[in-house]
């Protein structure tokens, strides 16, 4: 069974206001979808289940009430040459760990922050979200966990969470396994979008840290895990080792669509998969090297865990995780301060890791010391 999802839905159109039809009484006769393996009545449950926190997330933009094959939703008269952008991400390897966990309500707010955070860095604030569930058999009470972390992730960002798809699909995926995907898009000023052209030797390379790993590198967590059969219940830095590993991507919209109205920002960058080494070069000019202070910032215990006990190499962990900075902002050296006051009194943990200089031949654009 493949379920929509849109505006209102999850097939049968999860209208947010009025009640989901019931099924027709089951064929005695002959075979029915339920015996392949399909539930409609639990995709009908699941729809139950999630109105109220998509309904949270609404924005003035999302035309609803339609019932429609398809959201809809249209752009603010407040920009004069709107320009969508949109991105698509999954939370990887990670959900490994959600199952073996049975942990499910943090999982959708990673697949939020992976696509919200990616769209925001060249200035976008995002107007809405979709998201894709398929399993095998319906487990109604864990897709409800995943999907009202979706929902929450959708809050966090200021984005509706318009529709998306719930899959149900006999001998694809193991029992008590699902996978995620989902996209975001959003709207930016044509003369607003952040490309990094202008970015100066000189300027100031700004970190703001991350809840943890994020949705990254947890191929190599789990080997780690699995090599030194390790106990998730084991406390580290007075938590459980789980609680640290589950932490839920951090959502940066609000604080920096603020600073982008307060200050120019030049460039950002998502720290994801490749870690620091290989996304903050992507927002760089081919002539300068972010140059980083590996002791500028505050290295989660998670970090130095995962590198003392896989054996981990620094460069291979700047190239693999986040190491405790999910998002860097690069600005002229005269915002700098004004920058990290705006960002620490919104409630991030911003410092300054690292400045722009001019760069020497083929090297590395994006080098840790």
């Amino acid at each position: 069974m493949k379920s929509c999802r849109t505006l209102s839905c999850r097939k049968r159109k999860l209208n947010l206001n009025t009640p989901t039809s019931k099924s027709p009484p089951h064929n005695s006769g002959g075979l029915t979808y339920r015996d392949s393996g399909v539930d409609i009545d639990a995709g009908d449950r699941l729809v139950e289940n999630i109105k109220p926190f998509a309904k949270r997330t609404m924005r003035p933009e999302v035309i609803g009430g339609i019932g429609g094959f398809g959201a809809l939703v249209e752009i603010s008269k407040k920009y004069r040459e709107p320009v969508l952008v949109s991105g698509t991400d999954g939370v990887g390897t990670k959900l490994k760990l959600a199952f073996e966990l049975d942990r499910h309500d943090t999982v959708g707010i990673d697949l939020v922050g992976m696509s919200v955070n990616d769209i925001l860095v060249q200035g976008a604030e995002p107007l809405f979200f979709l998201d894709y569930f398929a399993c095998g058999k319906l487990d109604v009470d864990a897709a409800t966990e995943v999907i009202k972390g979706i929902a929450f992730g959708c809050e966090q960002a200021g984005c509706a969470l318009i529709g998306g798809e719930t899959a149900e699909m006999p001998g694809m995926y193991p029992a008590g396994e699902y996978d995620l995907a989902g996209f975001a898009v959003g709207v930016v000023e044509k003369s607003d979008i952040i490309s990094g052209k202008d970015i100066r030797a000189g300027d100031v390379v700004i970190g703001l840290a991350s809840n943890g790993a994020h949705s990254n590198g947890y191929s190599l967590v789990r080997k780690i895990i699995s090599t030194h059969k390790i106990d998730l219940k084991q406390k580290l830095d007075g938590k459980p080792l789980s609680d640290l590993i589950m932490a839920p991507t951090r959502i940066y919209v609000k604080p920096l669509l603020a600073l982008m109205k307060s200050l120019t920002v030049k460039g950002m960058a998502h720290i994801t998969g490749g870690g620091l080494l290989e996304n903050v070069p992507r927002v760089l000019p081919e002539d300068v090297v972010a140059q980083l202070d590996g002791k500028a910032w505050h290295t989660p215990a998670l970090f130095d865990w995962l590198r003392d006990k896989g054996n981990v190499a620094p460069q291979e962990m700047y190239r693999t995780f986040n190491c405790g900075i999910g998002m860097v902002v690069i600005v002229a050296d005269s915002d700098a301060d004004a920058a990290l006051a705006q960002l620490n009194a919104a409630g991030e943990r911003a410092t300054v890791i690292g400045a722009i200089r001019s760069r020497q031949g083929t090297e590395a654009q994006t080098q840790v010391a």
